[in-house]
C-alpha cells in the first residue's frame, strides 16, 4: 500500500474499484475526514522534530457491535533537543478524557486533529518523560480501504465479526495518538487489543500472551520498531498455520498465519510459497529484517498492506497464471523496502514502493529466467503516465497519492520498478544489488543482528549508487526521478549512418549508452555526449534499439495508445452521462 498495491491490482487483473469496494458496501459512508487527519506526512513541527519515542505502551479495546474504540497510549518521550511540550496527532471525532505528564494530570490544547500537551518544564537533551493519553469514540470508516484508509468493520458467513484497520494515506492518528510522520518510529511498542471472547487479535511483533475476563479477551504483542502506518488491528474468529523456515543464514524464523475458518489448506499452501519468496529475498536482498519476531499473514476484508511482521491479506487465495501469489509476494517485499528501508518523507516514497514492485519481475528471473522477467519488466510500461515527477520537488504529503491528474500514486509502482532495472543494467549486477543491501541494511554485509532499522531519501541512494557504481549518476537520477517525461531518443538515418541523441525534458545531460542491434550483432552506442552515429555497414542492414529493453524511454507507441485510451473512457463517461439525462 501504502497502499502498494495499485499497480499490483493491475498487473494480477483485478479491478481496482471494486476490489477497493468489497468490504465497504454494506456500510453507510462515514463523515469526512478534517484536512490535517486525512493527510499523512505533514511537516513536523519544531517540538514534533525534538522528541524521540522509545516507548509506547498501547492498549486498546475494540467492541465491534458498538463500532466503537477505547485506547490508553502511555509513552517514553525523550528530548533530542530541549524540549517543553509533546504534540501529536489524532482524529478529532474521539473524544479524550485525560491526559497526565509523569503521572500528574495536565491542560493540553487540541485543533483539528492536532494536539499540544505541556510538559511543565523543559527536558534537557537526553532527558525522558511519561505521557499517558485515554481516549474514546466511534473510529473513522475506510471508504475505500486500503486506499482510502480506516477502520473495516465486517462479519463472516456466520455473522462473528471481522475487523480490521489500514491507514497508509491517511496515518496512524486514524485511531491512536501519534506523531504521523515516516521517521518517528516508536523504537519498542507493546500493545494489548482487547476483544470478545472468541475473537482473536493478530498483532505486530511477538506474542507476548493473552488473557480472559468477563466475557473479554486481551492480546498482548511487542514489536520492536514499527513503522508508523503499518502498526495495525485485525480481529476476527482466526485459526493459525505455525511453521518454520531455516535461513541460509543460519536462524530459524517462525511464520504465522491467522486465517479464517475453512481456509487451512488454502493457508499451508501459501506458507509453503512465503518460504519460496523468503529464500529468494535472502539470496538476493539480505536476511530477514524482523527474523527474531515472526513472518506473519492475516485474511482481511480488504485487498492487503504491508503490515510490519502481520501482513493483510485478501486476495482470496485466487490463482495466477504466473504461478505465484502476487500480492503477498509484492506486500512481503515492504517488509525490507518500507519496513525496514523507510523513506524519510512522502517525496521519496518510490523506494518503498517502486523497489518493492521491482521484487515481482526480480523474482520471476530469480525462479523462472530471462525471458520470464523480460515478459514482466516489457509489461509494466504501458501503465507509465509520467505527468509528475517520481520524486517532486516541492514537500508533499500522502494526499499526493490520489490525484489522478498528476498520476504520482500510480507512477512511484511501476515507473519507479523500471528506473531499477534499468539503473541496474547501467551500473551492474554487482554494484546494484550491493546498492540495495547498503540502502536496506546501511551495510554492505548484513547479517541477522548486525543492522538497525534505515531511513533514506532518494539522495541517499543517489549516492550509495554513484560509490558502488564507480560514477556521479547525478545525471541518471535527475532525468528519471526529478523530471516528470521520459528521455526521448530521436534517431535519424542516412544511408548506413544511424543518429542517436538523447534529449531530456529540462535539456539536462543524460549519456546513457544504448544497445543496437545490426543484422543480429549487437553493438553499443557510445552516448557519453548525448549523441553517436552508428555505422550499420550497409544501406539496407536492418537494426533495432535496445532489443532487450534495457533502457527505460519515451515510446510513440504507447503514447498514440493512451492517447486513444482516454478517447475511449471519455466517450464511454459522455455515452453514461447522455442515457442518465434521458
Amino acid at each position: 500500500m501504502r497502499s502498494s498495491i495499485i499497480a499490483i491490482s493491475l498487473a494480477l487483473g483485478l479491478a481496482v474499484p471494486a476490489a477497493a469496494q468489497q468490504a465497504g458496501d454494506t456500510q453507510s459512508a462515514p463523515a469526512p475526514l478534517n484536512p490535517r487527519t486525512a493527510d499523512s506526512g505533514l511537516p513536523l513541527t519544531p517540538a514534533q522534530e525534538a522528541t524521540g519515542l522509545p516507548y509506547l505502551d498501547l492498549r486498546l479495546k475494540v467492541d465491534p457491535e458498538s463500532q466503537t474504540i477505547e485506547g490508553m497510549a502511555d509513552y517514553t518521550i525523550e528530548a533530542l533537543s530541549a524540549l517543553d511540550r509533546f504534540e501529536v496527532d489524532l482524529d478529532p471525532r474521539f473524544t479524550v478524557s485525560s491526559v497526565t505528564v509523569d503521572g500528574v494530570p495536565v491542560e493540553w490544547t487540541a485543533d483539528k486533529g492536532f494536539m499540544s500537551i505541556p510538559l511543565g518544564k523543559t527536558l534537557a537533551r537526553g532527558e525522558t518523560a511519561k505521557v499517558a493519553i485515554a481516549w474514546n469514540g466511534t473510529p473513522h470508516i475506510a471508504e475505500r480501504a486500503p486506499w482510502q484508509g480506516g477502520f473495516v468493520w465486517d462479519t463472516i458467513e456466520d455473522g462473528r465479526p471481522w475487523v480490521a484497520t489500514a491507514v497508509q494515506m491517511n496515518g496512524c492518528d486514524l485511531f491512536w495518538p501519534c506523531i504521523d510522520y515516516p521517521t518517528k518510529e516508536i523504537e519498542r511498542l507493546d500493545s494489548a487489543i482487547t476483544v470478545p471472547e472468541g475473537l482473536v487479535a493478530a498483532g505486530n511483533g511477538t506474542f507476548a500472551g493473552s488473557e480472559t475476563n468477563d466475557g473479554w479477551t486481551t492480546w498482548k504483542w511487542s514489536a520492536r520498531s514499527p513503522n508508523i502506518y503499518a502498526v495495525a488491528l485485525n480481529i476476527g474468529p482466526y485459526d493459525v498455520y505455525e511453521d518454520t523456515y531455516q535461513s541460509r543464514f543460519g536462524n530459524s524464523i517462525p511464520l504465522y498465519f491467522w486465517y479464517l475458518p475453512g481456509n487451512g489448506e488454502k493457508a499451508k499452501t501459501l506458507m509453503q510459497e512465503m518460504k519460496t519468496y523468503l529464500d529468494f529475498f535472502e539470496d538476493m536482498i539480505g536476511p530477514y529484517p524482523f527474523g527474531d519476531e515472526k513472518v506473519g499473514l492475516v485474511e482481511t476484508p480488504h485487498l492487503g498492506m504491508e503490515h510490519q511482521t502481520i501482513n493483510a491479506y485478501g486476495a482470496k487465495f485466487k490463482p495466477s497464471p504466473l504461478g505465484y501469489d502476487g500480492l503477498a509476494q509484492h506486500e512481503f517485499s515492504h517488509e525490507w523496502f518500507a519496513n525496514q528501508l523507510t523513506n524519510t518523507q512522502p517525496n521519496d516514497m518510490w523506494l518503498q514502493e517502486g523497489l518493492g514492485t521491482y521484487m515481482q519481475p526480480l523474482f520471476q528471473q530469480w525462479r523462472d529466467g530471462e525471458a520470464a522477467y523480460l515478459a514482466a519488466i516489457v509489461s509494466q510500461r504501458a501503465s507509465l503516465i509520467n505527468n509528475s515527477p517520481v520524486v517532486p520537488a516541492e514537500p508533499i504529503s500522502t494526499g499526493f497519492y490520489l490525484d489522478e491528474d498528476a498520476g504520482w500514486g500510480r507512477d512511484i509502482y511501476s515507473k519507479g520498478s523500471q528506473i531499477a532495472h534499468t539503473l541496474r543494467g547501467l551500473i551492474g549486477d554487482e554494484a546494484f544489488f550491493s546498492s540495495l543491501r547498503r540502502l536496506v541494511y546501511g551495510r554492505i554485509d548484513p547479517r541477522p543482528g548486525n543492522f538497525v532499522p534505515q531511513f533514506a531519501d532518494t539522495e541517499d541512494f543517489e549516492r550509495i549508487a554513484s560509490e558502488q557504481g564507480g560514477e556521479d549518476l547525478g545525471w541518471f537520477f535527475d532525468a528519471y526521478l526529478r523530471q516528470a517525461a521520459l528521455p526521448k531518443l530521436i534517431e535519424e538515418r542516412d544511408g548506413n549512418a544511424l543518429s542517436l541523441t538523447w534529449q531530456t525534458e529540462g535539456g539536462t545531460p543524460f549519456p546513457m549508452p544504448i544497445e543496437v542491434q545490426v543484422d543480429g550483432e549487437t553493438v553499443v552506442a557510445d552516448m557519453s555526449s548525448g549523441s553517436a552515429v552508428v555505422d550499420l555497414g550497409s544501406d539496407d542492414a536492418h537494426y533495432v534499439i535496445d532489443p532487450m529493453y534495457k533502457v527505460l524511454r519515451y515510446s510513440p507507441y504507447i503514447a498514440r495508445w493512451q492517447a486513444w485510451m482516454v478517447e475511449q473512457r471519455e466517450k464511454a463517461k459522455k455515452a453514461e452521462e447522455a442515457k442518465a439525462a434521458d
